[in-house]
């Protein structure tokens, strides 16, 4: 197996939900499984836009957006070692009640599927905490309660 995907349903709007996508730096705010996002470069998200994340039990990987469309809600970014590349997609679908989030990782390379079967536990686990902790950040009241230090996520 070298696909994993989650889906979650999300009570809130995707405009919401973008927002906290696109502002990688603020993901270890909300999710545990990232300890540190740095931007490479100071411009807003975009196709090829690269960002050092620093997770726990990994090594750190500098990831580059390959595809970023907010009309569809629907995010790539690609790392790459030698003999192995990942991709992760993110992906909004706007449902009644809000929004449900789908996140997946692809594995490629020779390496690929050995590195996706050795690391399958740590995927599961790193997808439903992403999915989850994005989903307790987007469900609080406002795009931002409790941190009056940053402008909001969403600016009207």
């Amino acid at each position: 197996m070298a696909d994993f995907q989650f889906s979650i349903e999300i009570a809130a709007p995707p405009e919401r939900i973008w927002a906290a996508l696109m502002d990688v730096e603020r993901w270890p705010e909300w999710t545990p499984t990232v300890n540190r996002a740095e931007r490479l470069e100071r411009n807003p998200l975009a196709v090829g836009s690269q960002t050092k994340i620093l997770q726990p039990k990994l090594m750190p990987a500098v990831w580059r957006v390959t595809e970023l469309d907010e009309t569809t809600g629907f995010f790539t970014w690609v790392t790459a070692k030698p003999g192995i590349q990942v991709t992760a997609t993110h992906h909004l679908d706007p449902i009644r009640h809000g929004t449900r989030v789908t996140l997946s990782l692809h594995y490629t390379g020779w390496l690929g599927p050995l590195m996706a079967w050795q690391l399958k536990s740590l995927n599961w686990d790193y997808l439903t905490k992403e999915a989850n902790g994005l989903k307790q950040r987007c469900e609080r009241e406002g795009p931002d309660a409790g941190d009056s230090s940053r402008p909001p996520l969403i600016r009207s």
